[in-house]
């Protein structure tokens, strides 16, 4: 091995044997509780000894982390970067001590992360959560959105989390698996005067739009396909969420797209009504991606089974 290497490999286990896992948990409660009092509440503990870990984190760190404002505490530009960090390097360590030599999911206390979609939390989260309560009572799911930012970091944040559940078309060599099929229908006001049992073209060019995720990196596949079509939306307002879409649709003259399977529940409240797209739209295949380090892990192959077992309930086989 080169010494280079050696030397800081050396360093770097120097530095993990002098810390205290312990100073994880109780950065973790400061820097949400935003309190010493409160944090000691959560962690059981007396405010002097949490006090005493956070002159510890305070001189690691070098910085104060708790800023007295007032009469509260404010997180100091360093811990507001540490919050999130702190998050996901408990679920780790979370994740390496609840790991088992065999994983039986009746027994099991692992806890798995995915992100995703408003639109694939609300398909698949209930599904998902009742096969888990009858198979694993003891799993625990943090089901999270995702952002644009997420998406073009996908190869960095699949190494801290479990899955990413995204239509094809946005990552490349990544492991995945399909999940469900969708299509796209338009959404107009149900009093839209402008729209009676279909959209024409020229519509899809005159009317104002609401679309979502709509930046160079993060849009929805039918809205692209329209501009390459030669049709450039009038976008009025961008919404990161499938499911907010209704309330900027009704009472107006604006028009969206959304996913068939999403319709019925988008139009329940009788404000808003589906339409067939006057194109032909590409077809959306919702798929779950991992990182390839986690394609041999019993827990995480159990998990992908679960998400394709609940896309074939729902919707029948993909492909």
């Amino acid at each position: 091995m080169n010494p280079r290497i050696r030397e800081i490999d050396a360093i770097d286990r120097k530095a993990l044997a002098n810390l205290d896992l312990n100073l994880l948990v109780s950065l973790h409660h400061l820097l949400r509780e935003r309190s010493v009092t409160r944090a000691a509440q959560r962690m059981s503990l007396g405010q002097p000894a949490l006090s005493a870990a956070l002159a510890r984190l305070r001189r690691h760190f070098g910085d104060e982390l708790l800023t007295r404002v007032g009469n509260h505490y404010e997180l100091t530009p360093l811990a507001v970067r540490l919050r999130s960090r702190t998050e996901t390097a408990l679920a780790g360590v979370e994740r390496v001590f609840t790991s088992e030599p065999v994983f039986d999911p009746a027994t099991s206390q692992a806890t798995f992360r995915v992100l995703g979609s408003d639109y694939a939390m609300s398909l698949l989260g209930g599904r998902v959560g009742r096969l888990l309560a009858e198979r694993a009572p003891n799993v625990r799911l943090r089901f999270e959105l995702h952002t644009p930012s997420v998406i073009d970091r996908a190869d960095e944040v699949l190494r801290d989390v479990d899955a990413l559940l995204l239509p094809h078309g946005f990552l490349n060599d990544l492991p995945n698996l399909d999940v469900f099929s969708d299509s796209w229908v338009c959404l107009v006001a149900e009093d839209n005067p402008h729209v009676d049992e279909e959209l024409t073209m020229e519509q899809l060019a005159e009317l104002p739009w609401v679309l979502t995720y709509h930046s160079p990196s993060a849009f929805t596949p039918a809205a692209r396909q329209l501009q390459m079509l030669g049709v450039e939306p009038d976008v009025r307002v961008v919404v990161e969420s499938f499911l907010a879409l209704p309330s900027f649709i009704a009472g107006t003259n604006r028009i969206t797209l959304t996913q068939a399977k999403l319709a019925p529940l988008l139009t329940a409240a009788g404000e808003v009504r589906a339409v067939p797209c006057p194109y032909e739209t590409v077809p959306l295949v919702e798929a779950l991606w991992w990182h390839p380090t986690h394609d041999s892990d019993p827990e995480h192959v159990w998990l992908r089974s679960v998400f394709a077992e609940a896309g074939e309930q729902l919707f029948g086989a993909t492909g």
